[in-house]
């Protein structure tokens, strides 16, 4: 099949085009907020109306595409478009079914920018790809955990069972930490692959013993009876999700990286102000009613510029969380080797107090 990327641009100006939730044909359809899925079914041709680069239209400076996915941490930017922070003709947001989405077309250079964790940025920086870090968007403290069956209560009751992990690195990151604090290995569970919109569906079928996964899908296995033997608290500063460009992008256009940024910091500004207006522009969808929306952040911290700057301050916490993650993925070999951590953060554009 033709890559819908690969579709020449129409001659004529577009018409405004909303941002599109992005899936393929075969997923199922989502029951709930996934953290790193996005909710629902697009055509192709949706994909390229969201992603296209407007052309002949006498704009020298076409929206800046950020690929993210529907996940609270991340809802800011989206409640920054739906305040009117953020311009249509200034960014597009251009929603993906999955973190796999979201780093392919980071790495076909299809988007000027992401919202991901930190390990996915030091892959795709493994891989080539000069990403940097301009904002820290989200910390779990205890939106990550580890939830098994009634009658599992401790992680050494893990030995023997089932346990389903993703392949990624905030999968590996909890389950090694679990096993660590257990006094387990690897080998002495057996690691049942699958992605995390799957928690719920998984621990109903039984086929697994223990899920790691986290909100929304660890507050609907609490309501079903699981047992949370393990969280992020453990591990604080671990998990990390930040907003990420193209470095050519912020050569570029450094001034539309900054109203990127503002926008996100101005809506949770919004947001602390007045969290009902704010839980009822975001609860169509996080598919969530207003008075749920604030249980969704339950776990996560959510820096304010003037944190987020002392975060990432040289020899700050954060320089320590990234090398303790890298150490990590080499020994769980998510990475080939350590990288020099120097140009992976750039802070500049935070905006002042």
């Amino acid at each position: 099949m033709r890559d819908v990327f690969d579709r020449p641009a129409s001659d004529a100006c577009p018409a405004p085009v909303a941002p599109v939730v992005v899936a393929s044909a075969s997923a199922e359809p989502a029951v709930s907020t996934p953290r790193r899925r996005a909710l629902g079914l697009a055509a192709g041709s949706a994909l390229w109306a969201s992603l296209g680069v407007l052309s002949g239209c006498g704009d020298p400076d076409p929206p800046l595409k950020v690929g993210t996915i529907v996940f609270p941490g991340y809802e800011f930017l989206f409640l920054a478009r739906e305040s009117g922070l953020l311009k249509p003709e200034e960014v597009r947001l251009v929603e993906l079914l999955s973190s796999t989405d979201n780093l392919r077309l980071v790495e076909e250079n299809r988007l000027d920018a992401a919202t991901l964790t930190v390990d996915e940025v030091m892959g795709m920086r493994a891989k080539g790809v000069d990403l940097r870090i301009v904002a820290v968007l989200d910390v779990s403290e205890g939106a990550d955990a580890v939830m098994a069956r009634a009658g599992i209560t401790t992680p050494q009751q893990l030995r023997g069972r089932r346990v389903a992990a993703e392949d990624n690195a905030m999968g590996v990151v909890m389950l090694d930490a679990v096993l660590q604090a257990a006094s387990l290995r690897v080998e002495d569970v057996v690691k049942v692959p699958f992605t995390a919109d799957q928690s719920v569906m998984m621990f109903q079928s039984e086929k697994v013993d223990a899920v790691v996964t986290f909100e929304p899908w660890v507050s609907q296995l609490e309501a079903l009876g699981a047992v949370r033997v393990y969280d992020s608290t453990r591990v604080p500063d671990r998990i990390v999700d930040v907003l990420a460009v193209r470095q050519e992008v912020i050569v570029k256009r450094p001034k539309a990286v900054a109203r990127l940024v503002a926008a996100h910091y101005q809506a949770l500004a919004l947001y602390r102000r007045d969290p009902v207006l704010g839980s009822k522009l975001m609860a169509a969808r996080l598919q969530l009613t207003p008075q749920e929306v604030p249980s969704s952040y339950r776990g996560l911290r959510l820096p304010d510029a003037a944190a987020c700057r002392e975060m990432l301050r040289p020899g700050g916490r954060f320089d320590s969380t990234v090398q303790a993650l890298q150490q990590l993925m080499v020994e769980r070999r998510l990475l080939e080797r350590s990288a020099s951590f120097e140009q992976l953060v750039d802070a500049r554009f935070l905006p002042q107090a």
